[in-house]
């Protein structure tokens, strides 16, 4: 709430607002005297009432805070357009030891599979440098949020001073915010259908590097909603064409009929940060 000109309540947008806010209530409910009424949870006013808030029948509630809250946030920022980068959050930084290895075999491969974590940085890097175009409205990073390939991300939009998006969600491990993502930014999520649409409703690309089931549940998600047109098709870039191809045989599911052969053709596969942008670039023309 603020005053107009002639001192009459009006709010940010400058609509006119004669009722008082609930963020005023808020705090003349938390001045009121200490009474046995007033300390019952019943008293509570139920929009600042947590426990009332996390009630099984409020679900419903918490899910439409959750996809409304991201939205309002990237609304108010500006941010029009996305470039969604997935991958292990297990993967470390070039010299960095694999903190999650189990045994020698998965360190070692962790360890290789540093080149990764160069590329995702470097990819973000080339996409922050052309978002800077737009005022960094359009083509910004978005990640998980958390370590590994999701922090390269974040990292390569900060080297190049571009925001970038972080969603993260309650998990018992892995998931602190990175360092490199943008405060304002960072979010924090529940429910992980409602943070699968925030990945989805202004992605232009999709980058996925190699990681664990999370990765593997986000890429076919992804590459559901464009096969089933659900989604526009856009850029769905798999780096690690060797990981990629000895994960999963694309081919195999075309030969045997459960997918249309052309629907093979929905994935492209690059080793380098420079040939995904370019396919980006292609796809879009140049787009200014």
């Amino acid at each position: 709430m603020v005053k107009g000109k002639n001192g009459k309540p009006r709010r940010k947008d400058g609509v006119w607002a004669p009722l008082k806010s609930s963020e005023i209530d808020r705090h003349r409910a938390l001045a009121v005297p200490k009474t046995p009424q007033t300390l019952s949870p019943s008293y509570r006013l139920a929009y600042a009432d947590d426990d009332f808030l996390c009630r099984e029948e409020l679900r419903p509630i918490r899910l439409q805070l959750e996809l409304l809250k991201v939205e309002m946030m990237l609304t108010e920022r500006g941010i029009k357009s996305t470039v969604v980068l997935f991958g292990g959050a297990r993967i470390p930084a070039p010299g960095q030891s694999a903190w999650a290895a189990r045994n020698d075999i998965q360190r070692a491969n962790l360890e290789a599979a540093s080149i990764y974590y160069d590329e995702a940085r470097k990819f973000a890097r080339l996409c922050s440098k052309y978002s800077a175009g737009f005022d960094f409205h359009e083509y910004v990073i978005v990640t998980g949020g958390g370590p590994g390939v999701m922090e390269a991300g974040n990292r390569g939009a900060a080297d190049e001073g571009a925001p970038s998006i972080g969603l993260n969600i309650v998990l018992p491990h892995e998931q602190a915010p990175n360092a490199y993502v943008t405060p304002e930014l960072s979010f924090n999520f529940h429910y992980f259908a409602i943070r699968k649409m925030h990945f989805m409703v202004r992605a232009k690309a999709i980058a996925v590097f190699p990681g664990g089931f999370g990765t593997l549940d986000e890429f076919f998600e992804c590459l559901t909603l464009i096969q089933t047109g659900r989604m526009e098709k856009m850029p769905l870039i798999l780096f690690g064409e060797k990981f990629w191809r000895s994960i999963v045989n694309f081919e195999a599911l075309a030969e045997f009929g459960t997918i249309a052969p052309d629907d093979v053709k929905l994935i492209s596969f690059v080793d380098s940060a420079d040939a995904a942008w370019k396919i980006i670039q292609d796809f879009y023309e140049h787009e200014s």
